[in-house]
């Protein structure tokens, strides 16, 4: 199981760790969570050895009374796989977020609030499993502490609540695309061969590795125009190799272009041109 670390990244005062059973108690704060985006909706990236920053904006509705001061009391959005007994992986913010009071009652007040989720693959990825639906929570927690022993005594005291059900984001393993058009110089009438690769994150080892049975699309861009037309369909194959044949007619550019999967993301090589004489 991998171990939530709230909090000290909140305030640099200390890190909560092996989180594995949320149990609210009875002074539980009544904290509401809503409107909760990860990324502006769309699915996060994450490549083998890139930091990935994943903005997450929510509004937050607090007793008037409690100051979330990010010193003593914290709270924030997280993402996790699992379940909120057991969490088998999370991800939050290292920094405060940044809150805007934008509504109050007698009794409540409404946040507006902005966070940065930060993905180190190295640090927070480490299986197949990581790839796919994780889902949000609502993490507070709170600390008294009194480190003055001048009258015999000292004490720490801790806790936290989290909340499921604020919805799901998407993190996918990066891919990488090549391709190759040849022969140069290609004549017309003559058989192309295009080839390439179709690769992705592999958080386990940190490298990349062939992504086999995938489709591709080989698209082909005319000389002077600024748009692709799909020529055919690849399949990969071992280790990922693309590589299909077509006639020479023009000049212009070839790329592979790959939709992405449920675990994937989305990649379009860099263009080949060639030249037809």
């Amino acid at each position: 199981m991998r171990k939530l670390a709230i909090g000290a990244a909140l305030s640099g005062a200390l890190a909560l760790t092996g989180l594995t059973a949320p149990v609210a108690s009875a002074d539980s704060p009544d904290l509401v969570f809503s409107d909760v985006v990860v990324n502006k909706g769309k699915a996060i990236v994450v490549g083998t050895d890139a930091v990935v920053k994943v903005p997450v904006t929510y509004t937050l509705t607090r007793p008037a009374d409690l100051e979330i001061d990010y010193e003593t009391t914290f709270a924030a959005v997280v993402l996790y796989r699992g379940t909120l007994r057991t969490v088998d992986n999370g991800i939050d913010p290292e920094t405060a977020p940044t809150c805007t009071t934008t509504g109050t009652t007698d009794t409540t007040a409404t946040d507006t609030c902005t966070e940065t989720l930060v993905i180190d693959p190295e640090d927070s990825l480490y299986e197949a499993a990581d790839a796919g639906t994780w889902k949000a929570g609502g993490f507070y927690s709170h600390i008294e502490q009194d480190e003055d022993d001048s009258d015999g005594h000292i004490s720490f005291d801790s806790g936290y609540d989290l909340w499921g059900g604020l919805g799901t984001a998407q993190v996918k393993r990066a891919a990488k695309l090549t391709v190759n058009a040849g022969p140069e110089p290609a004549v017309a009438g003559r058989t192309l061969t295009v080839k390439g690769s179709l690769t992705r994150a592999n958080w386990e080892t940190g490298k990349y590795a062939g992504y086999k049975g995938q489709s591709v699309l080989l698209q082909f861009r005319a000389k002077n125009s600024d748009t692709y037309a799909t020529v055919k369909t690849v399949t990969s194959g071992t280790g990922g190799v693309l590589s299909t044949t077509v006639k020479a007619s023009k000049s212009g550019t070839y790329r592979y272009q790959f939709a992405g999967t449920a675990t994937t993301g989305a990649k379009a090589s860099a263009g080949d041109h060639l030249d037809v004489k």
